[in-house]
């Protein structure tokens, strides 16, 4: 039996951008169960509070996205007893340790060249598109997790908005949730109290600059037209949800229906 959770949201102090899923409308008339699918950003920084809180979900799996110089970063999750910890590395959305160290610690001349003129979301959708085009051994990988013992599950990566929102977004469509739904899922990673957290190295006026924040915003915006370069690049590559799955991730209707039976009231 999944443990139920309050319907007011909490507020995690060290977890940004939880929230559980369910209530999500499909296609045909159903909601995806509550207590079953969360999403958040990583854990590492969780209090004791947030960490007896998780520990209360009755969660069985956490899946982090993250990479490994996203851990070195950030450190790793909080252990919670009794969870399975699944680590599947994404590809990282802004090109990896690299491309984060001349974020916290490059000048504004380097931000420029990298990112004005549209390079910043320019980046994103190129991302998204390939997180969907080379990552489907990973998704399979999460939707036979789920549909054989794998919840309640948790998806985070570092933010989680990119990566993990697209693994949740993959999710819902293979079992039937409104497009509209899950994009409005997902652009709810905006919300102020949500945000990832960015530690610059520079200490001065220059480093948090409004000129070097709207530089940045596009990496940390959930903007519609990245997760509609996913779903594009679904239609596109394969013609369609069913197919994509079928052939794609090789996700027979079986499996689907016991995702359904799983993750649905």
């Amino acid at each position: 039996m999944t443990q139920q959770i309050p319907s007011t949201e909490p507020e995690l102090a060290g977890v940004r951008n939880f929230r559980d899923v369910g209530g999500l409308p499909t296609e045909d008339g159903r909601r995806v169960r509550h207590g079953v699918l969360f999403r958040s950003g990583h854990l590492a920084h969780a209090t004791a509070e947030d960490t007896a809180f998780l520990s209360s979900l009755g969660l069985h799996t956490i899946f982090d996205f993250r990479n490994a110089a996203d851990q070195l970063l950030e450190g790793q999750d909080v252990e919670l007893p009794g969870v399975r910890n699944v680590n599947l590395p994404l590809s990282d959305p802004a090109d990896g340790a690299e491309f984060w160290k001349m974020v916290r610690d490059g000048d504004l001349d380097q931000l420029r060249g990298l990112l004005a003129g549209g390079q910043a979301e320019n980046r994103m959708i190129d991302s998204y598109r390939l997180i969907v085009k080379e990552r489907n051994a990973e998704h399979a990988r999460v939707l036979r997790a789920l549909a054989e013992d794998s919840v309640p599950a948790l998806m985070h990566c570092a933010a989680g908005k990119d990566r993990a929102g697209l693994s949740i977004a993959v999710t819902l469509l293979a079992v039937g949730v409104e497009r509209e739904a899950i994009l409005g899922d997902y652009l709810e990673s905006n919300a102020l109290h949500r945000r990832y957290k960015v530690h610059r190295s520079g200490s001065s006026a220059s480093a948090y600059s409004p000129e070097v924040m709207e530089l940045l915003s596009p990496l940390f915006d959930a903007r519609a037209a990245y997760l509609e370069a996913a779903f594009e690049t679904i239609e596109g590559t394969w013609g369609g949800v069913d197919a994509y799955l079928e052939r794609g991730l090789r996700v027979t209707p079986e499996l689907r229906e016991r995702l359904r039976e799983r993750l649905l009231d």
